[in-house]
């Protein structure tokens, strides 16, 4: 878990001590490919890390196409945040996208770690701050971008995600079917 404490270490100054005592209040889970964290209908009771591998959030449109609306991978976060802060059902679902390691807090622990760690208040606000400032960005982005800028805008800007994502993903997450990608890339490479 030394790329949490690195990680911790970007936004907050924690020692050892104190760090294996915050580590204390998460739990380490491993999942699978496609493990489903939280389903559809569910109360959003945690909050996940990734230490290693991905995660993505979705929910099914009225015509049963999944829409993903975010992704996490190493050191990101990802919950519902609007379910996990209230404790109730949610209306997407959470899911592995690799295999991968998790740390895991649900919000009653994560009370009882602010007050024993106050730094983490200040952690959380920051982390907050930026989760809230991409996705002002991104509602921007869809607005006034074309689909072919906004693909271009999202592989300049992450390209390690075009090679290490399924494209079926991509498509989903920037509100494009699979095929009109394919033709996005097509008319790109030639």
């Amino acid at each position: 878990m030394d790329s949490f404490k690195a990680h911790l270490d970007k936004f907050i100054t924690i020692n050892e001590e104190d760090y294996a005592s915050v580590l204390s209040f998460f739990k380490v889970m491993e999942v699978k490919k496609k493990q489903n964290l939280l389903l559809d209908g569910e109360v959003c009771r945690s909050m996940y890390f990734v230490v290693n591998g991905c995660l993505r959030k979705f929910f099914v449109n009225e015509k049963g196409v999944e829409q993903t609306t975010e992704f996490a991978v190493e050191n990101w976060w990802i919950t519902d945040t609007f379910a996990y802060e209230r404790q109730i059902k949610s209306e997407f679902t959470i899911q592995a996208v690799e295999r991968s390691t998790i740390l895991v807090i649900d919000l009653e622990t994560q009370e009882l770690l602010l007050q024993k760690h106050p730094v983490m208040e200040r952690y959380f606000r920051m982390i907050y701050q930026r989760a809230y400032a991409a996705s002002e960005r991104r509602i921007r982005y869809l607005y006034e971008m074309t689909r072919e800028e906004l693909y271009i805008h999202f592989s300049t800007l992450y390209p390690w995600f075009i090679q290490r994502i399924p494209q079926y993903l991509i498509a989903s997450f920037l509100g494009f079917t699979p095929e009109y990608l394919s033709e996005i890339r097509a008319k790109l490479r030639s």
